[in-house]
């Protein structure tokens, strides 16, 4: 009979292709990790990883019992959560991947309102400049910039925001503002790192650097909006950025605003099963709402700073 801890574990680092990463989400040290694994597999007479020093991938003998560690897993919190409803009690661990500047700027802040209410739930934020993989498990919610196309997924648009073209007070006066997008070229440029842009909805600046007499100019390049933002802040040159992250910020000023507006949309999405947890659906619910009190906020056409909804769903 197979051992449900045995189970667990492989099933982690199934998930983390990593013995460090799986030992850290199980609080176990990674030996420990490595050695039950080891007999696992000699209890099963079954090699279930390929090792090598990139991490451990799956054999496809472990393809096949993953699909039967994921379902044991989904059952077990099935009957927790069932268990934990007849009392209404809302508690337990939620993960939330989010895109960095968005996660950082919007939903941090969006949370405390959340806690505040819900004191026993406790949420781990993956504010990442990357895109998070809910099919490996990475979180139990997902805020993303492209729709999720996983038929599992529960899927639903969250908002739209809106970018411009921003540089800081003192760079504007010491170079001038451009008056065209032509002018462009006479400036020094942040942007993304261009073999890195995890999403096509990133690069804001091709359509316009199209337009360029000359090559761009372009000073810095980064993986991270914040580090952008920050660059920016500094007096470095001008960049796209989200008018929710640059509005934070008194010294930065947008230019150019009738030839560049950028329209963007937010995502959010969960695994079906994940989806059905009490305390995942009451945060979706949240999200939502704070969302969309939200919006005008969001597209550059408020000034009143994030609000913060008065109440939050009760179960």
């Amino acid at each position: 009979m197979l051992n449900w801890q045995d189970m667990q574990i492989f099933l982690e680092v199934a998930r983390a292709d990593r013995l460090t990463d799986a030992a850290r989400r199980l609080a176990i040290d990674h030996s420990t990790v490595s050695r039950r694994i080891r007999r696992f597999e000699t209890e099963l007479n079954t090699q279930l990883f390929e090792r090598s020093t990139s991490g451990y991938r799956l054999t496809a003998a472990g393809e096949q019992l993953l699909l039967f560690a994921e379902e044991m897993s989904r059952q077990a919190g099935s009957a927790q959560e069932g268990i934990s409803n007849q009392n209404l009690q809302v508690s337990g661990q939620i993960r939330v991947g989010v895109t960095e500047g968005f996660g950082t700027y919007v939903i941090t802040p969006l949370l405390s309102a959340f806690q505040r209410r819900y004191p026993d739930v406790t949420v781990e934020l993956l504010a990442l400049p990357r895109a998070v993989n809910l099919s490996r498990h990475e979180a139990d919610l997902a805020i993303t910039i492209d729709r999720p196309k996983n038929a599992e997924m529960v899927v639903s648009r969250l908002c739209d925001y809106r970018l411009r073209l921003y540089g800081e007070a003192g760079y504007l006066a010491r170079r001038g503002a451009p008056e065209h997008v032509g002018d462009l070229s006479r400036f020094e440029l942040i942007g993304y790192v261009d073999d890195l842009i995890f999403s096509d909805q990133l690069c804001y600046l091709d359509p316009l650097l199209r337009e360029l007499s000359s090559q761009p100019h372009f000073v810095q390049r980064s993986t991270s909006v914040i580090a952008q933002l920050h660059a920016v802040r500094a007096g470095a040159g001008l960049a796209v950025l989200p008018c929710f992250m640059a509005a934070q910020e008194n010294t930065l000023l947008s230019v150019l605003q009738q030839e560049i507006e950028i329209c963007r949309e937010f995502w959010i999405a969960a695994r079906s099963e994940q989806r059905q947890l009490l305390r995942v659906r009451l945060l979706w619910q949240f999200l939502r709402e704070a969302i969309e009190l939200n919006q005008p906020w969001l597209l550059g056409e408020s000034e009143t700073g994030l609000q913060l909804p008065l109440a939050v769903p009760r179960p």
